[in-house]
């Protein structure tokens, strides 16, 4: 069973159609939105050119200097991530030369028998979501059999007492490591290995995600509060701070992802518990804008009033959930922030009114939040803070072989470094064209994406 996300909202928000889409549009005055994604769609072609020429295969390319870093390995050895992240991207904006050419490289040269660790949690929402999203794209089983072999490897790490992964695992020889882990480590496979084995018959995936998820929500605090880091081996907290930023952001999106992409009541149950328990002691009011500051996951004592900016996605998935009100505040607090940097800091103290780390690592969360609120209740005003990402984007981050990370997003002009994430590939690229374009190779009433932004419901084939 699978659940539109806005049927699910309190109140029932107004569903997407293809009128309303337009009556936003028109209200926005001149704004010309398939221009718009057009333009997207000609920057992200630009880009993967760029990455072609420059670093074709190569896990990340490097913007400024024209050269490249290695990433998930971190051992020089690459893994094609950009080329893979990039994949569904470029299909739903239909640029079908340059995605064939990225599936070719796949099926020729992906080889992941690497003695090598890897982050379990990285490696699953990037690669493993990568290709079964180009599978839902192009419906290749070879794309399905890297993505089986691949979780296959990854396994292994949650061969633990509590059924938490290892955060560490060699590719080759299945030895883990790092048995300290984040609920976002832990919690972030159901969606993608839910996927895995309903596609292949093979209940292994699935089953190990939901053991794993099971094990931190009934690891709350009273207050029903998760801390940031746990050790998998004993189930014991090492930590007692509470967030909805890093190492705690996607716990808290894969409950209502397992609820909105397979219709599991136990999922919703487990999200609307936790939502009502931030909801009820995280949420702080200042100046009209509302923050969600770090706190004890025991006492309910304020920790920091630095957001990560990580957390400005959490809008987004509170109107999914069905708290359009609270949601709505929190991402105009965050556009707030963008309107007066222009890009994001990495950190900001919202009681001090000033950024804690200036650097900016080319993040998609303020977009992804617009996107979400767009699809629930499609005003111009989630359009316009997407459009006011892209542009300053496109004004700061853009590097003679293409877009890179800032090193300070308070200078004049703004300082850039010199590295493109992959999740650039497949997030903000992606939540702009589908924000702007109206593409009928998506699914605006039914869809789902991932915490990395990989379609694994919603696209439209024949179109």
């Amino acid at each position: 069973m699978r659940i539109d996300r806005r049927a699910m909202m309190a109140g029932g928000a107004a569903a997407w159609s293809g009128a309303a889409s337009a009556a936003a549009s028109r209200s926005s005055g001149r704004i010309d939105w398939h221009a718009l994604g057009e333009e997207v769609k000609a920057e992200m072609a630009w880009a993967w050119d760029q990455y072609k020429a420059h670093a074709w295969g190569k896990d990340e390319i490097k913007p400024v200097s024209g050269t490249f870093s290695s990433f998930p390995l971190k051992n020089g050895r690459h893994l094609g991530l950009s080329l893979i992240e990039a994949l569904d991207t470029l299909w739903v904006m239909g640029l079908d030369s340059r995605f064939q050419d990225g599936v070719d490289w796949v099926k020729a040269h992906l080889d992941v028998d690497v003695d090598g660790d890897v982050s379990v949690f990285e490696t699953s929402i990037r690669l493993v979501g990568g290709l079964l999203s180009a599978h839902h794209a192009c419906g290749d089983p070879v794309l399905l059999a890297r993505a089986k072999d691949l979780a296959d490897r990854l396994l292994p790490a949650f061969d633990t007492p509590t059924g938490m992964p290892w955060g560490v695992i060699n590719l080759k020889t299945g030895a883990a490591r790092e048995r300290e882990n984040s609920p976002a480590g832990i919690a972030t496979y159901w969606p993608e290995w839910g996927t895995l084995s309903r596609l292949t018959g093979d209940p292994r995936y699935g089953e190990a995600a939901r053991k794993a998820t099971v094990a931190v929500f009934e690891r709350r605090s009273k207050r029903d509060l998760v801390a940031t880091r746990i050790d998998v081996l004993t189930g014991q907290w090492t930590s007692r701070t509470a967030t909805v930023g890093s190492y705690g952001d996607s716990f808290f999106e894969y409950l209502w992802d397992g609820w909105q992409l397979f219709g599991d009541a136990e999922w919703k149950r487990m999200y609307d518990i936790c939502t009502a328990a931030i909801l009820k002691h995280q949420q702080a009011w200042k100046d009209g804008a509302l923050w969600f500051p770090d706190i004890d996951f025991e006492t309910g004592g304020i920790v920091t009033t630095e957001q990560d900016e990580l957390a400005s996605f959490y809008g987004g998935l509170l109107g999914q959930g069905g708290a359009m009100k609270e949601g709505a505040a929190y991402t105009e607090s965050w556009a707030t922030v963008q309107d007066r940097y222009g890009v994001l800091p990495e950190g900001y103290d919202y009681a001090a009114a000033r950024p804690t780390q200036v650097s900016n690592a080319l993040r998609p969360e303020l977009a992804d939040s617009a996107f979400n609120l767009w699809l629930l209740d499609p005003k111009p005003r989630w359009r316009e803070i997407g459009r006011a990402h892209f542009l300053a984007m496109k004004r700061w981050n853009k590097a003679a072989c293409g877009y890179t990370d800032l090193a300070d997003v308070t200078s004049d002009p703004k300082r850039q470094a010199d590295h493109c994430p992959g999740y650039w590939w497949s997030e903000q690229m992606k939540y702009y064209y589908l924000l702007f374009s109206d593409t009928p190779r998506f699914d605006y009433r039914r869809n789902y994406l991932s915490t990395e932004g990989n379609v694994l419901l919603g696209f439209r084939h024949g179109r």
